[in-house]
């Protein structure tokens, strides 16, 4: 069965102009759509008319500008609004938006043309970041509709503290040029940025126009060749559009750090051929949900960076989960205590049919152990995982699936009430909330959404396997799973078609009016952990149980009937075509390893009709889950060699030459969509933690958000992502893709020395005491001599921690014996020493420590000079920036900031990492120019918009030093 249409989300809009709001219009017809204004006294030369304002922030003219004075203490960014009906818009024009702003305090607005009633559809949606200089704004978008009352509005809230925000010269018309995103694909040399085994597959894609064959080299980190052969020429690649030749070095066997690939004249980004980072991977993965839990504090000592408040626990403006009444007009009239659980992604939604997948795949991580000849247990035993519940005798990956169970448990009907048995489809908030909001922040009512078959039949196929594994730590536990999966069978067979609406809002509607996979799932489950007849007539009536569950586009929260037929297959059971069983999965598997066989990058996907689906990144894995489960049942190595493959392409080889996963790769995702991972809002909230995946490419146009609107429009299906915190459609993180995640590298890590080789016990060497160099006001490098390994697994990387009084925190692993620590404080003393691992997880005593001060504000020692050129065109321009060291130390990990007079905006840049926020513009150094030798120069440079004039920068920063 092809997967369910992923959640429909809609941007969270402002109220219209009718409701609530302090009027002051001016009666006119609108204009044309064209290049003629659309906007009403932009200027503000007849006071306040055409605009409109909450009543909880009052505006006047002052001084030419409508000011308005902006309440503290809201919570969500259209608590506050200033704004403009009636926008006259025609679909497939391209409008630019000017306006002068500025604030008493340094914060982020939203600024929008949308529609003007839900669900507040977004035109163009953008943050521009204000501080108490007034700066100009331009931003271009494409109408996708036709109308006559669209909204430009201006969302304020969510500060703290009151502030006043300034608006002027707000002008609005056609006839600009259509806005182009150009991502930045690196090297034409796309490989998996992380790592090759060595023995395992070792294959690039090399994008070019040429047609015949082509020679290239591989290079150790010295730049001594090591390998080097011809390129095999692939023709164009449907799912990327790309002229593209493929290559492979999987003859070459060595191991290392910092090996690059080069043919056609271009270098790839480096990568390592080792096993070891999987086991970190592994940890990663698992490690996103204990952040994402929802009814318990996250401790800061435990997840350091990502400490927050319990969320819904009902301390407001919490209202909480521990009382959680029905939806108004449900049917019901109870509460339920349905607190604990995983927020389901980046909202404050907690969702039955998604947790039971996600709580499935993350006990069958741990259920592997018990079956397959390689897996792993004492790598996935207690005190593996960063985790409050150590020490308990369970596994710590089974305690963190306990969190999501117990919620799923709550979500059961209480006995007495119509649909006793069944399970609720889902609890989230009344309405969409915006973002950043931190749980503990959100002031929303939540409510109990009806029961759905689905849902219970989740419940029931969870509860089974939950019975299960936990039956020898927690038989009473076992025994209430099992319980609750009996009861939610029968309710489901009394009740086999009670869907959930297709629409949803302050939450995803999760529908689904196909439920035969569900019924399979839950029996099989059922049948495993029981053996009882009921349960097997079940499974063997099924027509689940003899079609081709094993799709081209792979399974998913909608489509579960292969985790009923993989467990059947691989989890000891007496089932009498239990063989047949086991072939339909290999069968499967054949077809995936086919598939990467087949596809330029060795891309385990390849949907019937090309397109690539919301949350694409999982399916791709869950297909690699296929193959994982027919090498543990056939012990054959290109089942292997296919899993391992296919993570090559979501580290890197792709046509965006993109790690889908933050702290991966080169060119990492890092900007995920969540309300509290939010850095990109925020410069105070974390990006994602380590080993979060990303949704990934999404084609399919109808589910697109205002950002893969604006940007995506004609892309090929590998090409529609962005790496943007606003385009929920392809950047989002969610608890079901996380899961076929850490199953895939738990799998690969117990293939390699990396994977807890338990004959490997000997802890590395305790390396060598660091020494501290470039010392600067904020930052310092510190290295050190490598450990040594003698036990057998390599040595895989090393932590750093800062020594204080109150014992030692974890900054930073590098895989290097050296480390650029940042962001300290001028004139302080600081210590820090290292910890060494090995590739079994096994750690070293700690290195001697170091302890320096650092130097005073603009201290250093560190200069620099600055040449900044442009060309410039109408409405754009190309600029370079070359930045010279003209000192006598390294310049480290070098960063230049400068801030643009005129307005100007950057669009993208290369050979750095740019960004810009309000008038301020970053470039900070890639892997490969991120020094700066004495006497040494680097260039970067970058494409922007300007309008009026494009006067040079005043001044130019390096690491905060002033430059020539």
């Amino acid at each position: 069965m092809s997967p369910v249409s992923p959640r429909v989300r809609h941007a969270a809009g402002a109220v219209t102009a009718a409701s609530a709001l302090a009027l002051s219009l001016l009666a006119g017809a609108p204009a044309a759509a064209d290049e003629a204004e659309q906007v009403v006294n932009g200027g503000f030369d007849n006071g306040t008319t055409g605009w409109w304002h909450t009543e909880n922030t009052p505006a006047q003219v002052v001084d030419g500008r409508l000011c308005a004075e902006v309440e503290g203490g809201t919570v969500n960014a259209w608590d506050a609004i200033v704004g403009q009906d009636d926008i006259d818009l025609a679909e497939g024009e391209s409008y630019e938006l000017t306006f002068t702003a500025s604030a008493t305090t340094d914060v982020a607005v939203r600024a929008l043309v949308q529609e003007p009633v839900a669900p507040y559809t977004t035109y163009l949606a953008e943050r521009p970041v204000l501080s108490g200089e007034a700066q100009t704004f331009s931003y271009v978008f494409t109408s996708t509709t036709t109308r006559d009352d669209a909204q430009l509005a201006f969302q304020l809230g969510g500060a703290d503290e009151a502030w006043t925000f300034c608006l002027d010269d707000v002008s609005l018309t056609g006839g600009a040029e259509p806005p182009e995103y150009d991502p930045d694909t690196g090297p034409p040399v796309r490989v998996n940025q992380v790592g090759y085994l060595p023995d395992g597959p070792k294959n690039a894609t090399l994008v070019t126009e040429a047609t015949t064959a082509l020679p290239w080299e591989l290079a150790d980190a010295s730049g001594e060749v090591v390998a080097e052969g011809e390129t095999v020429p692939e023709g164009v690649d449907p799912s990327s559009g790309e002229n593209v030749h493929s290559i492979d070095f999987g003859d070459y066997t060595g191991e290392g750090t910092g090996y690059t690939l080069t043919a056609d004249g271009a270098t790839s980004h480096p990568f390592d051929i080792s096993g070891a980072f999987y086991e970190d991977l592994r940890v990663d993965a698992l490690s996103l949900y204990y952040p994402q839990r929802s009814g318990i504090e996250i401790s800061d000592e435990i997840m350091p960076g990502y400490g927050r408040e319990a969320g819904h626990v009902g301390v407001p403006p919490n209202q909480g989960d521990t009382s959680v009444p029905c939806a108004p007009g449900s049917g019901c009239d109870y509460e339920l205590d349905v607190s604990g659980g995983w927020y389901d992604a980046g909202d404050h939604g907690k969702y039955v049919v998604n947790g039971g997948i996600s709580a499935s795949q993350v006990m069958s991580v741990w259920e592997r152990t018990t079956y397959a000849d390689t897996a792993s247990p004492d790598r996935l035993g207690d005190n593996t995982l960063p985790l409050p519940e150590h020490d308990n005798g369970v596994p710590d990956v089974l305690d963190e699936a306990r969190w999501e169970m117990e919620f799923l448990l709550s979500m059961q009907v209480p006995e007495g009430e119509d649909l006793a048995g069944m399970a609720h489809h889902k609890i989230h908030d009344a309405e969409w909330t915006g973002l950043p909001l931190m749980p503990a922040d959100d002031p929303q009512p939540r409510y109990l959404q009806p029961p759905s078959t689905a849902a219970t039949l989740n419940l029931a196929a969870t509860g089974a396997q939950c019975a299960r594994v936990f039956e020898p730590y927690d038989a009473d536990f076992a025994a209430r799973c099992l319980a609750a999966a009996e009861t939610a069978w029968q309710a489901a067979l009394d009740n086999p078609e009670v869907y959930a609406p297709a629409t949803g809002v302050g939450g995803g509607p999760y529908n689904d009016d196909n439920v035969e996979d569900e019924f399979y799932w839950a029996a099989a489950e059922l049948f495993i952990t029981t053996g009882e007849q009921v349960y097997e007539d079940a499974v063997m009536d099924s027509p689940q149980h003899t079609e081709d569950v094993f799709t081209a586009a792979g399974f998913s929260w909608g489509a579960v009937a292969p985790l009923g037929r993989m467990n059947l297959a691989a989890v000891p059971n007496d089932l009498p075509d239990r063989d047949r069983v086991v072939d339909s999965v290999v069968a499967g598997a054949d077809r995936y390893l086919e598939t990467v066989a087949e596809h330029p990058y060795g891309l385990p996907y390849a949907p019937e009709d090309g397109e690539f689906v919301w949350g694409s990144n999982s399916q791709v894995l869950n297909n690699m889950v296929v193959m994982a489960a027919a090498f543990d049942l056939t012990g054959d190595t290109a089942y292997r060699d296919g899993v391992v493959e296919g993570m090559d392409y979501i580290l890197g080889r792709n046509a965006l030459n993109q790690s889908y996963v933050t702290g991966y790769g080169e060119n990492a995702a890092e900007n995920q969509h969540s309300r509290w991972y939010a850095h990109q809002l925020d410069p105070d909230l974390p990006n994602p933690p380590p080993g979060t995946l990303s949704g990934g490419p999404n084609s399919v146009e109808s589910t697109w958000d205002p950002v893969a609107q604006e940007n995506l429009e004609g892309c090929a299906p590998q090409f529609c992502y962005i790496d943007d915190i606003e385009s929920w459609a392809t950047n989002e993180l969610t608890i079901n893709w996380n899961a076929p995640l850490a199953i895939v590298a738990s799998f690969v890590a117990d293939q390699t020395g990396g994977g807890g080789d338990p004959e490997d016990r000997t802890p590395p060497s305790a390396p060598g005491a660091p020494t501290a160099s470039d010392v600067t006001a904020d930052g310092a490098t510190l290295a050190w001599e490598p450990a040594t390994d003698e036990g057998g697994s390599g040595l895989a990387g090393y932590d750093v921690y800062r020594v204080t009084g109150d014992g030692a925190e974890r900054v930073g692993t590098t895989r290097e014996p050296e480390f650029a620590v940042t962001g300290l404080e001028p004139e302080t003393e600081y210590t820090y020493r290292v910890v060494a691992r090995d590739g079994a997880g096994n750690e070293s005593e700690p290195s001697a420590s170091v302890t320096f001060t650092t130097s005073p504000e603009g201290g250093g020692g560190e200069t620099c000079a600055v040449d900044y050129r442009t060309h410039d065109w109408s409405g754009g321009f190309t600029g370079s920036v070359t930045v010279t060291n003209t000192g006598d130390a390294p310049i480290r990990a070098w960063e230049l900031a400068f801030d643009f007079t005129a307005g100007q905006t950057l669009t993208h840049g290369w050979s750095a990492e740019w960004a810009q926020r309000g008038a301020t513009v970053t470039a900070k150094g890639m892997s490969w120019n991120r020094d700066i030798a004495p006497g040494a120069s680097v260039t970067a440079g970058f494409n922007g918009r300007w309008s009026g004039s494009n006067p040079a920068p005043e001044e130019f920063t390096v690491n905060g030093e002033t430059c020539a």
